[in-house]
């Protein structure tokens, strides 16, 4: 290699704040790509229900619920898929551009005012999603070596991007959609998207060999082949037999087959995990894996409710006007979505971080840690009981909620991850990722679904029932420390 080269390679390895400037290209692409999720899910549960006067589909609380819930169910679930697509097939930076590509073409498909092009749109946001989600994130470790002391830094500092998007974007789309045309706000999530995958493709040079590895066969695409023909295949004959009638197919009744579906696919696997032969050794573990998930997926269907009901609650029974103000104009609903993120960037996420180390040999165990986040995210629930009757609750009741439910998250999430990777053995470590994608996407099902009850169940109650469920699993995960300890075999 030239000397210019080497000199060149030595300074993109610590151009982007001492790390790889390959970083800065996956950080700015998963940016956009939260930017765009966030700043349609702040919108989408709003937009199904407007009336149609007001620009809105018209729905039902229990049509649009149900729709959010498989809507978002999917786009966790989908990263399943994704993860093998790229691993087996077109590596993962493609799948990267692929899925970006996709999720942009899905925006612009919810900017036009047809019904047929809004589920278009969610559908192929949900594959795109699939692609990228769980592909960038393999990326980021790959530019680093096993022996790099910057590898931890370097997803703090990718970790900040998602939070960046995650900020912005339901100011910047909820102020389009909401104050002038619903449809506007989805494009700028299509726009924002279109960003990612432009300096995606002009920082490619920077990312090395980093995602290029390709280790499929002609079997895994001959495979491929035949499980995406089987599957246009089923959505085609759906399709035909709600058509002909055949078949009496509507929303709700689909979301209610995926939920069962759903209950199935977690039943199945942790039934053979926990009976199989080949993991035997390691049959210990995978039962606090699930112990971990089954307060994960609680956990999920809570806090995702951002987008559903509490989002339906900011709209219907919050006085927003309390938070006019002349430069922004009339507070949105929408706007509350970026309270996660604010709090999370603003103090609370370094703040943990360093809780952490700081309480050293006295750190809570991971049991206990999810715990303590079940407990912040029901007590999220439990302040809004007392006001859920009213129609014109103060904005502060919410922000309380958002504060509790994002401390909830710091003590649960990046634990969660961190529990996978040690619970599960070598040879199962994808597999094990996989089921962390899949408790969220049981949560974010449970999580939509609940808004369908919205208009026909007391506030009161609903609230009630989440914070209930919520605080006694976290009771019972406190009596769990000392069994989940043995079952882990030290593993904190």
């Amino acid at each position: 290699m030239p000397a210019s080269q080497n000199t060149d390679a030595a300074r993109w390895d610590k151009s982007f704040f001492g790390h790889p400037l390959g970083l800065s290209t996956l950080f700015f692409t998963e940016m956009w790509e939260r930017f765009s999720y966030y700043g349609m899910r702040a919108l989408l549960i709003l937009f199904m229900t407007a009336t149609v006067q007001n620009g809105g589909l018209g729905f039902p609380t229990s049509r649009a619920g149900a729709v959010y819930g498989m809507y978002t169910a999917l786009a966790y679930l989908a990263a399943l898929p994704g993860g093998w697509i790229a691993d087996r097939i077109c590596g993962q930076r493609k799948a990267v551009l692929v899925g970006g590509i996709l999720i942009a073409i899905g925006e612009y498909c919810l900017a036009f005012p047809r019904i047929q092009t809004f589920y278009a749109g969610l559908a192929i946001i949900i594959v795109g999603t699939g692609l990228l989600k769980p592909n960038i994130s393999t990326m980021v470790g790959a530019l680093y070596t096993p022996e790099d002391k910057r590898r931890d830094s370097g997803f703090s500092i990718f970790y900040m991007g998602i939070n960046m998007g995650a900020l912005l974007s339901p100011l910047v789309c909820g102020y389009l959609g909401e104050n002038y045309d619903w449809h506007y706000g989805f494009l700028a999530g299509g726009v924002g998207m279109t960003l990612g995958v432009i300096q995606y493709s002009l920082g490619g040079r920077y990312l090395g060999k980093a995602g290029t590895t390709n280790v499929g066969t002609p079997a895994d695409v001959a495979l491929f082949r035949k499980v995406l023909s089987g599957f246009a295949a089923l959505v085609a004959g759906l399709a035909l037999a709600g058509v002909s009638g055949f078949l009496n197919l509507s929303v709700e009744g689909i979301s209610d087959i995926f939920g069962v579906s759903l209950g199935l696919v977690v039943a199945v696997f942790f039934g053979w995990l926990l009976t199989s032969k080949e993991y035997a050794p390691e049959r210990k573990r995978f039962l606090a894996i699930f112990v971990l998930f089954i307060a994960a997926a609680l956990f999920w269907s809570a806090f995702e409710q951002a987008g559903s009901t509490l989002n339906l609650f900011a709209e219907r029974n919050t006085n927003l006007h309390t938070w006019d103000f002349p430069l922004w104009g009339l507070f949105r609903a929408s706007y509350f979505q970026s309270f996660n993120s604010l709090f999370m960037v603003f103090g609370l996420a370094p703040l943990f971080a360093w809780l952490w180390i700081k309480l050293g040999k006295n750190e809570p165990t991971s049991t206990a840690k999810f715990s303590i986040g079940l407990l912040f995210v029901g007590l999220g629930f439990a302040i809004l009981i007392p006001v859920a009757s009213s129609n014109a609750v103060s904005p502060w009741w919410l922000t309380l909620t958002y504060l509790l439910h994002t401390i909830g998250e710091l003590c649960l999430s990046p634990v969660g991850l961190s529990a996978m990777t040690k619970l599960a053995p070598a040879r199962a470590m994808g597999m094990v990722m996989g089921v962390w994608f899949l408790a969220t996407s049981v949560g974010n099902f449970i999580g939509g679904r609940l808004a369908s009850v919205y208009e026909s169940f007391p506030l009161p109650a609903l609230f009630g029932i989440v914070a209930g469920f919520s605080i006694v699993l976290a009771v019972v995960l406190l009596f769990l420390i000392n069994p989940m300890k043995n079952l882990s075999e030290g593993v904190n």
